[in-house]
């Protein structure tokens, strides 16, 4: 430490203590669950401060001044005044030097006569700000002698993270954040027993410069040993080592036992659950322990709700957590809605080893798009794979499809989507998105594939592909979404394949602009049918709505969305949509309201929309 300089707490020496009041005056305290004098009782001081200073340096000393405390003594005599304002210049010098300026021009003055009203004056110029000079970190443990590539590139993460490096502006909050960070960084993963072994914040006043020094101990690395899990009476013992996956034997990752946490606390069997280590046990198999609570095993929700496409709606979901005699799930649901009821019930096993599950599911709905009315059948067999970001399905499907409307008599089954059918499908879902359900970066691809045969007396084969992708790509002013569908269905001509495999699209997550479902095929008497082909696309600007020079929790949107129906690719003909929308962050997702308008109808739409859809 060069001499003349005054650093503050936390650097070279430790800055001196508060200055003690003078001499027969005690510091008047609230008491303890006071909020200060009430409207009727106007607070009474024996004098006002005013702070001359720059912006942070003015904010810092109204808010921490020594002299605020004093301000409630009311029988001060001129000469206890005084000796405060010579105690006080210690004191914001102190303060100041938390800022980084060690070498301020502070003026404390007394203004007002004898007989007015005191005003304490605090003037400072502070002067040069000591920016940072070299800035060495140090390592000592497994992380410094480990010739693992793990180890190094946790190091260098460290290092290239230090949030002080040379150049910057000196402060103690900077100084006390940058150490927590690198230590939290040090114990994230491999080294939960690592610790700050020391610091120092050289201070050089004359030159405004301070030289930092960070000695980081990781101590020895640690790996995952046996699950020890308590809170489980209800459901079967193998239920949360499997869900949590975290493998014996691996490198402790806290981020890892914070998924494990995550995907037990949303499994639904759990209420709640909590995933920790003790770093004092054996850190070459340090036992994980799990302590969770069971939910209940049956439960009932009810829901309401209401969408532009289908209008107002009402739900029951009834969910038994592991059936007698199978121990699996079983949720059965019943929606009542205008446009498209439906009951469908889906029971499925509890995950193996791998993470994957049997599961069974059987659905009836009733789709009116005020043109044709389809009635549907479906079950499905199969096992899934829910993992943290890729999700697989492989199943067996029937489909059946009965569809009624005005006009059916002159267009064939094969045109309206009246037949059954039965097929083989593989689904694969990858999200890569920063955060959910509100990404601000990243993508989303999604791939179905089927075949299968139609069922009757006249059976045909056929094909069925679906891609999806969503991308979201950051802007200096908010992002841009842009969302793509393409699906094809190979077939001859006069398969009877039922509607539930064939496509329509239009309305609030497709091509806005256009009612449910309302592009397709043009059949005759003007009703419209499904398709063989399908192509969608959107890009959207998704710009944050601002209050006071601050981001909200709005955001504003423009779009344009296209649509296109076909029974060749060569006849494929987009519809446009076009509009401007308001989403907000709402605590159950993605609100978004969107008003549209298709330029093929010539019709303005709204749409209202809840959650986040891929």
């Amino acid at each position: 430490m060069s001499s003349g300089s005054t650093p503050p707490s936390n650097v070279q020496q430790t800055a001196p203590p508060p200055a003690p009041p003078p001499e027969n005056i005690a510091p008047v305290d609230t008491p303890q669950g006071s909020v200060g004098p009430t409207s009727a009782e106007p607070e009474v001081t024996a004098f006002d401060i005013t702070v001359r200073a720059p912006t942070a340096v003015r904010d810092m000393l109204e808010k921490h001044l020594e002299l605020q405390r004093y301000r409630a003594v009311t029988d001060l005599d001129e000469a206890e005044i005084e000796r405060l304002i010579v105690l006080a210049e210690r004191n914001v010098r102190n303060l100041v030097g938390t800022l980084g300026f060690f070498s301020p021009d502070i003026r404390i003055t007394r203004e007002g006569g004898v007989n007015e009203r005191p005003v304490i004056v605090v003037a400072v110029e502070p002067g040069q700000a000591t920016v940072i000079g070299p800035v060495a970190l140090s390592f000592a443990g497994d992380i410094a002698d480990s010739a693992d590539s793990d180890a190094t590139a946790q190091r260098g993460n460290i290092e290239r993270d230090w949030r002080l490096p040379t150049g910057q502006p000196f402060t103690q909050d900077g100084w006390s954040s940058a150490k927590t960070q690198a230590l939290r960084q040090l114990v994230a993963r491999r080294y939960p027993a690592g610790r700050l072994a020391g610091s120092l914040a050289d201070v050089d006043a004359p030159n405004h410069t301070a030289s930092l020094r960070v000695d980081l101990d990781s101590g020895p690395l640690y790996r995952l040993g046996p699950m020890q899990v308590s809170g489980v009476e209800r459901y079967d013992p193998v239920l949360v080592p499997r869900l949590a996956r975290l493998n014996q034997g691996e490198v402790y990752d806290l981020n890892r036992l914070v998924e494990a946490q995550l995907r037990l606390a949303s499994s639904g069997y759990f209420d709640s659950a909590y995933v920790f280590i003790n770093p004092e046990n054996d850190p070459l198999a340090v036992p994980v322990q799990v302590q969770v609570r069971e939910a209940r095993l049956q439960k009932i929700i009810l829901g309401v709700g209401v969408t532009t496409d289908s209008g107002p709606r009402a739900s029951v979901e009834h969910t038994h957590l592991r059936v007698p005699g199978i121990g699996w799930r079983a949720t059965t649901k019943l929606q009542l809605e205008k446009k498209s009821p439906f009951a469908q019930t889906e029971w499925t096993s509890i995950p193996d080893e791998a993470n994957w599950r049997w599961g069974v599911l059987g659905r009836v709905e009733r789709i009116n798009d005020e043109e044709l009315i389809t009635q549907a059948q479906r079950l499905r067999f199969g096992r899934s794979q829910i993992g943290d970001r890729i999700d697989r399905n492989i199943y067996l499907q029937y489909d059946r499809a009965s569809v009624k409307g005005a006009g059916l008599a002159d267009n064939s089954a094969s045109a309206t989507g009246d037949g059954s059918a039965l097929t083989a499908n593989y689904v694969w879902t990858g999200r890569y998105f920063d955060t959910l359900p509100f990404p601000s970066r990243g993508y989303a691809l999604g791939i179905e594939l089927g075949a299968g045969t139609t069922l009757g007396q006249d059976r045909q084969p056929f094909t069925r592909t679906v891609g999806r992708w969503l991308g979201i790509k950051p802007l200096e002013s908010g992002r841009i979404a842009m969302r793509a569908e393409a699906g094809a269905v190979l077939a001859k001509d006069t398969a009877n394949i039922p509607a539930t495999q064939l496509f329509r699209t239009g309305g609030d997550n497709t091509v806005r602009g256009y009612g449910y479902r309302d592009i397709g095929i043009a059949l005759a008497n003007g009703v419209i049918g499904p398709g063989r082909y399908l192509a969608v696309g959107s890009v959207e600007w998704q710009r944050p709505i601002t209050l006071r020079g601050r981001s909200s929790e709005f955001e504003h949107t423009l779009f344009v969305d296209a649509g296109a129906v076909a029974d060749k690719a060569q006849d494929l003909r987009p519809s446009f949509g076009i509009g401007t929308g308001v989403r907000w962050r709402s605590p159950i997702g993605p609100l978004q309201i969107d008003l549209a308008y298709g330029l093929k109808v010539k019709q303005a739409r709204l749409h209202i929309s809840v959650g986040f859809v891929f």
